[in-house]
């Protein structure tokens, strides 16, 4: 049975690259047409998108912990991906860690299939690990549909998922390679880490304890085995600005790089941590605002080519263990509901148009995970849309969100710009009453499929 056919109509659409007047036409969960603004079309259900808001595609978010099964109470399908319709994002790519077990098998995907299958309210996609053990048995995994395989070339915070030495990183890149994959890699060199336990609740000796020179040092030698071997690489949540000139080098020599950033690293600064305020703790960490006017140039020229939540969740009680201890809270900072809003509001006071923003949270994720149909408002791609108010003002309260737990570096932030619907293959997920709640009938069932990467993944 087809489902009901209706329209979207928008004096600005995000569609070709540019905001223009159109009317989108969705049918049976896909969009069949984008027509001009006043285009007709029988029999079809109509929405308005009022003047004072823009008609996005749905965002992807290619960088998400959802920690379950086995570390649930941190986060879950559930909960992870309804913030997800909150914010706008249709389409998530969870990390192999923190779940119990990680990703790092078939049988494992099969768990974390099946733990997000009746849960999830927008499309879910899966990365792969690489660990040391699974190394030169990654095929498995690859042919059962993850979009790539993540690893870490420091420790990762916990014990069941291990990171790689330089050697091993050769093995990974060659084998990814051989299998036509891609390894996205959290960058850090631990031979430049601090060793540290407690720290203080200053902010600054934390910050010291992983200085850039450790992402720098980790993101040549992916750089070196991607040239080496040919195989996709991704740099995931750079922090270290000093380190885009050795990026933008490597891809103007064709290595097949690409990188991301997050929304932390864009709108917050070390200056401004206050003392004890461990929701700012991540790993890599959030420098100074120097380097963040250097990573703002990395957008601008194309360097950068997404930017993703990173959305990394525990317990209110793992992010303020020690007390506030920088050295001893957990690290992560949890914001995937609020990237755009978070990330529009700095733009503007900059200067740059929302119409350079759009593709960071959209095509960009969506070519990093290689995900060629996704984050676009054209005919043939799924009825995933968002309605965002560009100048609605949002004041951030924790306990509001819908995330599993609520504490976030961005609590009491007021932001502009907010997500007022979200269509998941044409099918209303999200919507903002006038009151300002959010309502959304379709959360009674989950609607979100679970994505498998095609054989081969896309370029």
């Amino acid at each position: 049975m087809r489902e009901e056919r209706f329209v979207v109509r928008s004096g600005r659409a995000f569609v070709d690259g540019v905001f223009q007047p159109a009317a989108v036409v969705v049918e049976d969960g896909g969009i069949i047409d984008v027509l001009e603004v006043r285009g007709r079309v029988r029999g079809a259900a109509t929405v308005i998108v009022p003047d004072d808001a823009v008609l996005l595609p749905g965002l992807v978010d290619s960088h998400v912990h959802v920690n379950e099964p086995g570390r649930t109470e941190w986060e879950g399908f559930r909960s992870a991906t309804l913030a997800a319709s909150a914010g706008g994002v249709t389409t998530i790519v969870d990390m192999p860690l923190n779940s119990i077990p990680p990703t790092t098998t078939v049988d494992a995907l099969e768990i974390k299939r099946a733990a997000a299958a009746p849960s999830a309210f927008v499309d879910v996609g899966f990365w792969g690990g690489a660990v040391p053990e699974n190394l030169g048995m990654l095929g498995p995994l690859a042919e059962a549909g993850v979009y790539g395989f993540k690893c870490f070339l420091a420790p990762s915070g916990v014990d069941e998922f291990g990171h790689l030495d330089r050697a091993q990183l050769a093995a990974a890149m060659e084998e990814i390679a051989a299998i036509d994959s891609r390894l996205i890699v959290h960058a850090e060199d631990p031979a430049l880490l601090h060793e540290h336990g407690a720290l203080g609740r200053g902010y600054e000796a934390f910050l010291q304890s992983r200085p850039p020179a450790s992402e720098a040092s980790a993101i040549n030698a992916v750089i070196t085995e991607a040239r080496r071997t040919g195989a996709r690489a991704h740099i995931l949540h750079l922090s270290d600005a000093g380190s885009l000139p050795a990026i933008r080098a490597a891809k103007a020599q064709g290595v097949r790089l690409t990188v991301e950033t997050c929304p932390h690293y864009l709108t917050i600064i070390a200056e401004e941590i206050p003392d004890g305020a461990s929701e700012f703790k991540c790993c890599p960490p959030i420098r100074d605002s120097g380097n963040r006017d250097l990573l703002w140039d990395g957008l601008r020229d194309g360097t950068i080519d997404a930017i993703v939540s990173d959305h990394s969740p525990s317990t209110v009680d793992l992010k303020r263990s020690g007390g506030g201890d920088f050295g001893l809270a957990w690290g992560g900072i949890a914001g995937l509901q609020l990237g755009l809003s978070a990330v529009w509001t700095e733009a503007r006071g900059r200067g740059i148009p929302l119409e350079a923003l759009v593709p960071l949270f959209t095509t960009g994720p969506a070519r990093v995970a290689g995900m060629p149909d996704v984050g676009v408002i054209a005919e043939g791609a799924p009825g995933h849309l968002t309605v965002f108010g560009v100048d609605d003002p949002l004041l951030i309260d924790a306990k509001a969100l819908l995330h599993r737990n609520p504490i976030t570096a961005y609590d009491h932030r007021l932001l502009t710009g907010r997500v007022r619907r979200t269509w998941l293959r044409g099918q209303s997920v999200f919507n903002v009453t006038e009151g300002g709640a959010g309502e959304a009938p379709e959360f009674r069932q989950a609607r979100g499929r679970l994505l498998t990467a095609p054989a081969g993944v896309q370029a």
